[in-house]
């Protein structure tokens, strides 16, 4: 068996430069770091990882390996692999299968690779791996202990799969921890999103008609930092208390036909299909911006789209333009995939600092736990999320309150 499969390992050189700067801004991660190459927690653990390859998943997989694990590790966006990333860990010597640009036939080749030594541990970004293995490659889960998973979709993906009675090994929802939505999905989608729209598209935000699709974590921030840099924001949904919500954060919120016909820039962010058709487009304005932040590049309905444009050309770097049968163009970012890994670097190092420290202590807690644990999606431990919310404070230099024996007293009474 191939140990990697890269496009250059000439490229590792820039690749070490990356992880090392993230290394330098990740406290937690460098904290777990240390303490795993002391105590090797994880040695002749094999843990399968696919997660956007970029320099801050990197540095987990290093934190994993330093730790003892044999560290198989893949893609989970064909766009968002970086090369110099990949061969960097290549040369590191883990076991690499990823490389940017890959077809879908190599991705699905680079998965079933990364699972090929029998992991007992999978660490997912979407649920590939799982889906992968339940589909097509059972015979590779008689190891596997358990699992993390990192992202709205993919939970969302599992809890369908336990529902059905087909989830076959325990996973951690590491996405619905706190130290994970509430500053990955809110503030390390809030800005990233914008930090690509503004890279690639060099326009200015303010003063233009955004609309966000959903209100969940990931809009409520995409919302929040596009309200900061000026625009108008528009809010779609189909819950009516998230609608509420997004009117009382200050946002006009109406149906997606009719916000359509003013949006400016799009951003989907649901986890879910076709929030963007081909019928909405028919209504946009000339020019508009197309762009998703959900984990599939289905939310814009780019199949749709290819057989419904009358012509196509690239306008930029990372954006096609789309001629409609009306006459209309508009404008579709990093091919609807998720806009700010696909056509960006992603989240900033101190957010994903705290969301990889939630996924290596989960992969501990699956290390550590299995015997016990039912075949479900399983939530992140308060102790977990207290430990590294308070080590990021710590990092920050930050104290808070302790409460005295008298107020344990008192919120533990129901007598006034």
């Amino acid at each position: 068996m191939k140990n990697y499969e890269v496009r250059d390992m000439a490229l590792a050189p820039s690749g070490h430069k990356k992880i090392q700067w993230v290394k330098d801004n990740m406290p937690l991660l460098s904290g777990l770091e240390e303490e795993f190459a002391a105590t090797k927690p994880f040695e002749g653990v094999k843990i399968s990882l696919s997660v956007h390859l970029e320099a801050k998943t990197a540095y987990l997989c290093l934190v994993l390996a330093a730790g003892g694990a044999d560290m198989s590790v893949t893609g989970s966006n064909v766009l968002s692999t970086q090369d110099d990333v990949a061969a960097a860990l290549a040369d590191s010597g883990l076991k690499v299968f990823a490389y940017h640009g890959a077809t879908q036939e190599e991705y699905q080749r680079h998965i079933e690779m990364c699972l090929a030594h029998k992991p007992n541990i999978i660490i997912d970004d979407g649920g590939d791996l799982v889906s992968f293995l339940h589909e097509k490659r059972p015979d590779l889960m008689t190891d596997v202990w358990g699992g993390c998973e990192e992202t709205t979709t993919g939970v969302i993906r599992l809890k369908a799969m336990e529902k059905e009675g087909i989830l076959t090994f325990p996973m951690v929802a590491v996405n619905d921890a706190d130290c994970k939505h509430l500053f990955d999905n809110r503030y390390g989608t809030g800005q990233s999103v914008w930090d690509s729209i503004m890279r690639n598209t060099n326009l200015i935000i303010a003063a233009k008609k955004v609309v966000v699709i959903g209100y969940g974590w990931c809009s409520r921030g995409i919302a929040m930092r596009a309200a900061a840099l000026g625009a108008q924001v528009i809010v779609t949904e189909i819950d009516p208390v998230k609608a509420i919500e997004a009117k009382m954060d200050g946002f006009s919120v109406m149906p997606m036909a009719k916000a359509a016909h003013f949006g400016d820039i799009f951003v989907s962010a649901t986890g879910c299909c076709k929030t963007i058709t081909t019928e909405h487009m028919m209504n946009m304005k000339d020019g508009a911006i197309l762009t998703n932040a959900g984990h599939f590049d289905c939310e814009v309905d780019m199949a749709g789209l290819e057989k419904f444009a009358v012509e196509k050309k690239e306008r930029r770097n990372n954006i096609m333009g789309y001629k409609l049968p009306n006459g209309k163009w508009v404008n579709v970012i990093g091919e609807g995939r998720l806009v700010n890994i696909a056509a960006a670097d992603g989240h900033p190092a101190e957010i994903m600092d705290m969301s990889f420290a939630v996924q290596a202590m989960s992969a501990l807690y699956i290390r550590n736990n299995h015997e016990n644990l039912e075949n479900k999606v399983i939530d992140v431990s308060k102790e977990i999320d207290d430990v590294i919310a308070r080590r990021k404070l710590a990092a920050w230099g930050i104290e808070i309150d302790e409460l005295t024996e008298e107020q344990e007293k008192y919120l533990n009474s129901w007598q006034v």
